[in-house]
């Protein structure tokens, strides 16, 4: 495909993503405004939340500082009247960054991808500066370079990384492709090892993603009276208790990490001071949010028994690598290469755990003043914990010896022909051609006649 035209449909990409993602924030203002607000609503101060509301969402503190008109009515103190926000509502993330990887994987698609990612790239960065231009507002200030440069990394990123999956898989007749011929010349399985390594990580990134939403499912059908008590004592209006559910949904996927990191061990922080993991829970006074409500009072043995799902992540990665390491094997003669395996291994291990520590850094910040400005999970254990755990899950699966009954396995019986029976030569035996009128058509003697009795010569 022409670059022009990989570079207009880029530049579409990323200017949808962004569009989409401004009116998902200005939507539900938008009714706020509305019903709450009524027509006395200062509308100047919509747009600026808006799009404060979508920098959030695209990793963006927010510094706010409340006015004393606000705070005095409300009997806030003055010292907590200016903290900073930087718990992200993860589900605008999530959007740009599966719509980049759409786009990133279109670009790569069509032979461009280098112009795809880096037009996309410069689009997200002018239309994050006109966001950033258009929305200063006294309550709630940003950094400039954050504003631009935060937004640009979540489209960029995961651009980059749907352009390399199709180039390594369909080839690009550039920089990857001389990656692959540079392995390729090494022999062996070295060329898969780098595609390998990807499908293992993202295997066990996605089952982990997987199994604690289904945690997060459990804790809110579990605890759903607890959350109900939660929505009630705020007192709150059928618009209010609107504004919290949509506030809820915004904010699950980073709720699904908070899981995550409790199914691995670590667990998450509520506030300074505070845990929440399988083996204890300790908090302290919680903020009136319905989904806190979902939170263990206490901690059981049983559900350290979490830490197994991790490890059976690492496992079906190290099954399926290995099993197309098979599979691109097949009748290649000799043992399978132990060096490539050793470096899968290694390999998902590291960027499971460098995973895990990106999604608990996009999910833990602050949301309030005093205690509530550390909530979520801690990168740094969260990364070592997912690391060895995916790491022994994957070491079984993958440098084990294969069974009998697999095929290329090391113990495989070797399948020998089966050598022919010896046969000897037949002993010749001399006949008579001349048919005897005595023997029949098989060989055996027939009755004798009166005729023959009458031939016979006389016996003396």
């Amino acid at each position: 495909m022409n670059r022009l035209l990989v570079a207009l449909l880029a530049a579409f990409d990323a200017i949808l993503a962004v569009a989409v993602g401004l009116v998902a924030a200005l939507a539900p203002l938008t009714l706020l405004w509305i019903f709450g607000f009524g027509a006395d609503a200062p509308w100047a101060g919509l747009w600026p939340a808006a799009g404060r509301i979508w920098q959030l969402g695209h990793l963006v503190p927010l510094a706010v500082s409340l006015p004393e008109e606000l705070t005095v009515p409300l009997g806030i103190d003055a010292a907590a009247a200016s903290f900073t926000v930087s718990l992200a509502p993860l589900a605008l993330t999530v959007f740009t960054a599966v719509f980049a990887f759409r786009s990133g994987a279109r670009a790569a698609a069509a032979g461009a991808w280098v112009v795809g990612v880096l037009t996309g790239a410069v689009v997200v960065v002018a239309a994050a500066a006109a966001v950033l231009a258009t929305t200063a507002n006294d309550i709630a200030a940003v950094e400039p370079w954050q504003a631009v440069a935060l937004p640009a990394l979540v489209y960029t990123v995961p651009a980059f990384a749907g352009a390399v999956s199709v180039a390594w898989r369909d080839g690009d007749d550039g920089v990857v492709d001389s990656v692959r011929v540079v392995l390729d010349r090494r022999g062996g399985a070295w060329s898969e090892v780098p595609g390998l390594i990807a499908r293992g990580t993202a295997i066990v990134l996605m089952a982990l993603i997987g199994v604690g939403a289904l945690l997060l499912t459990a804790a809110v059908l579990l605890r759903g009276s607890q959350i109900i008590a939660l929505f009630q004592s705020a007192q709150v209006d059928a618009l209010g208790a609107s504004v919290f559910t949509v506030g809820h949904l915004a904010y699950l996927p980073t709720f699904v990490v908070w899981a995550v990191s409790f199914i691995a061990g670590p667990g998450f922080a509520v506030g300074v001071d505070t845990v929440v993991s399988p083996v204890g829970t300790q908090v302290g006074p919680l903020p009136g949010i319905p989904v806190l409500g979902a939170l263990p009072e206490s901690a059981s043995p049983w559900l350290l028994l979490l830490a197994l799902l991790p490890v059976a992540a690492g496992a079906l990665a190290g099954w399926t690598t290995r099993s197309q390491l098979v599979r691109d094997r097949a009748g290649v003669p000799g043992p399978e290469p132990m060096g490539a395996r050793v470096v899968v291994t290694l390999g998902i291990a590291v960027l499971s755990g460098a995973g895990a520590a990106l999604l608990a850094a996009v999910a833990s910040g602050s949301i309030g003043p005093g205690t509530l400005a550390s909530v979520g999970p801690d990168p740094g254990p969260l990364a070592l914990t997912v690391g060895l755990e995916a790491a022994i899950g994957a070491a079984v699966l993958l440098l084990s010896p294969r069974g009998r009954d697999e095929p290329g396995g090391a113990l495989e019986p070797v399948q020998r022909v089966p050598e022919p029976a010896p046969t000897t030569e037949p002993i010749p035996v001399a006949f008579d051609a001349t048919p005897d009128p005595h023997r029949d058509d098989d060989g055996m003697a027939g009755p004798e006649t009166t005729a023959d009795r009458g031939s016979r010569p006389p016996v003396d």
